[in-house]
């Protein structure tokens, strides 16, 4: 657990992170304390949370209880929330501070909604969020490809009876350590990430030298029919091997490593950033 504080709308919330769940935790008391005009955050929490329980609402159940530093520098027991707590926590404040985010999550509902009934969409925005936050065009036409391509892997699983959510996990991280020689949660600590997407700070080496791996997995999926997990984790190690294959070959002749310490937030695709040396 790291703890931290986060700065949010210019007032202190005490945060946790958990690197085993990849989660952030907040303190429910400062969140509350930030959404509303309350003199005594604690005691609109406690009413807050006995309303919602009459209510039925399952928040407060699922709601845990961390140690963090209170203002006397001791450490207490105090309620916290994951993001998507949180967001739900700010639905039930009644108070003016809190609706720019109700209408924020009505917006983004609603977007989902969109592409629900027209997948394309949530392609379109993908770019423009990136050319927002400034990656290249050649960064963002190469990500574009590499969802494509991780949607066709997905599917070789999907079919080989493969589970979504663990075992997808399993075969992912497999992948990584076989070419990149970190699983991906290595890799994350690696470039100095937290919750933040892996493949969206990945450099263009990286993520070619990642879609190669994706891609030849899948050519072989397509015809070896793995049935089961266990045939699909094979086949897996193997498309990854053409990767550590190519990325052996690419540092060789460069004479530099292929993966890069460098993330998004210390501009290594924002203009000519891809450009940096790597370490």
């Amino acid at each position: 657990m790291q703890n931290k504080i986060q700065i949010f709308e210019k007032q202190p919330v005490r945060a946790i992170w958990n690197e085993q769940e990849e989660e952030w935790y907040f303190s429910v008391v400062d969140v509350v304390g930030v959404l509303t005009d309350s003199p005594d955050s604690r005691k609109y929490w406690s009413v807050l949370k006995t309303r919602l329980k009459k209510e039925g609402n399952e928040l407060t159940t699922n709601c845990s209880q961390l140690k963090m530093k209170s203002a006397d520098g001791k450490m207490y027991f105090t309620d916290v929330a994951d993001t998507e707590q949180v967001l739900r926590i700010i639905q039930s404040v009644p108070s003016k501070k809190a609706e720019p985010f109700k209408m924020w999550l009505a917006k983004v509902g609603a977007e989902r909604i969109d592409e629900t009934i027209d997948p394309e969409l949530s392609i379109d925005r993908a770019i423009q969020n990136y050319r927002r936050l400034g990656y290249s065009e050649n960064w963002i036409n190469q990500r574009i490809k590499s969802i494509e391509v991780r949607k066709a892997l997905t599917d070789e699983w999907d079919k080989s009876n493969v589970q979504q959510g663990k075992e997808y996990a399993e075969l992912t991280d497999l992948m990584s350590q076989t070419w990149s020689g970190m699983t991906t949660r290595e890799y994350k600590s690696f470039k100095g990430l937290k919750k933040e997407n892996l493949r969206d700070n990945m450099t263009n080496t990286e993520l070619v030298l990642n879609m190669l791996a994706e891609v030849a997995a899948t050519d072989i999926s397509i015809e070896r029919q793995p049935a089961n997990f266990d045939e699909s984790a094979e086949v897996a190690k193997e498309g990854a091997k053409a990767a550590k294959v190519a990325r052996a070959q690419i540092e060789k002749s460069t004479g530099k490593s292929a993966i890069s310490s460098l993330n998004a937030h210390s501009g290594m695709m924002i203009g000519k950033g891809e450009n940096k040396k790597l370490k």
